[in-house]
């Protein structure tokens, strides 16, 4: 966590005085004091309004164009806050001008406009079509979407490789370590089949999971994860990652009781969610 007096030697960093600048810094130097992002590991991109880039950063000047790895038609206009490829989310604080770039989708869709950032000839990561096509799917179902985070979160990968990934089993299981999970999480969690990063494919299958859930697993990688900000997206990860660990914590232990179904639906029923249907027992 960034301390205040990191916070007051960095407050001259070029880029730290742009507030969404400043919360993808704070929020990666989280993710990788968590362990979820070792190396180059994990990616973040934040939709962004032009109210809100444009005091800090010239919407006027194109710094260069990137093209996309596919035209990007239903984001056309649309400014993105996102992480480079290859770049160590523990260098954000530091540096944020050399590893994020503010983006914005041409008209037509066929081009990146690069507004700010991504410094030396830096591109943004290779998940990006992945991104892409999440946020295009989200704001169908959500017009207030915004934010996709993909990170490494520890007990999530380590419980792939001990649970059935039937998604139905997989959500339930998370739903009974934790009292809260069925209230952040009540559509449940999808898992696709373990496929190549960064390729057209596994974010097409990412994307078709997220016409129906807000979290998306990768078996034996890592999760992806949405929402309507930062805040949002970064807790609905830290609660699936926390009940992952109570269950890799008590997975060979004898079982004296647990959260029945019954509890489960008088939970989502308190807090007016509606869970997934299919999965509880009542």
């Amino acid at each position: 966590m960034t301390t205040f007096k990191q916070q007051n030697v960095l407050s001259d960093t070029p880029g730290m005085n742009i507030p969404f600048v400043q919360e993808m810094a704070e929020i990666t130097q989280h993710m990788w004091r968590f362990g979820w992002d070792e190396r180059n590991g994990g990616n973040v991109s934040c939709i962004l309004e032009e109210a809100e880039v444009a005091p800090y950063v010239n919407i006027n000047k194109v710094i260069r164009t990137i093209k996309p790895a596919f035209p990007v038609h239903e984001l056309a206009g649309k400014y993105f806050i996102v992480t480079g490829s290859g770049k160590y989310f523990k260098n954000v604080v530091s540096d944020p001008e050399a590893n994020l770039g503010v983006l914005r989708v041409s008209k037509d869709g066929q081009q990146l406009e690069l507004l700010w950032g991504l410094k030396n000839g830096a591109v943004p990561t290779s998940e990006l079509p992945s991104h892409f096509m999440s946020h295009i799917e989200r704001l169908k179902v959500d017009p207030d979407h915004r934010v996709v985070i993909h990170n490494h979160a520890t007990n999530v990968i380590a419980m792939t490789f001990i649970h059935d990934l039937n998604e139905d089993k997989f959500t339930k299981t998370l739903w009974e370590m934790c009292t809260e999970c069925i209230v952040v999480f009540p559509d449940g969690i999808a898992v696709i089949p373990w496929m190549v990063p960064g390729s057209s494919e596994i974010g097409r299958e990412t994307a078709q999971k997220m016409k129906d859930h807000r979290a998306v697993v990768w078996p034996h990688h890592g999760i992806f994860g949405t929402g309507s900000s930062i805040d949002e997206a970064f807790g609905l990860i830290e609660t699936v990652e926390k009940a992952a660990q109570i269950y890799m914590l008590i997975v060979n232990q004898p079982i004296k009781q647990c959260i029945t179904d019954q509890e489960l639906a008088d939970l989502a029923k308190a807090f007016g969610v509606t869970p997934r249907p299919g999965i509880l027992n009542v």
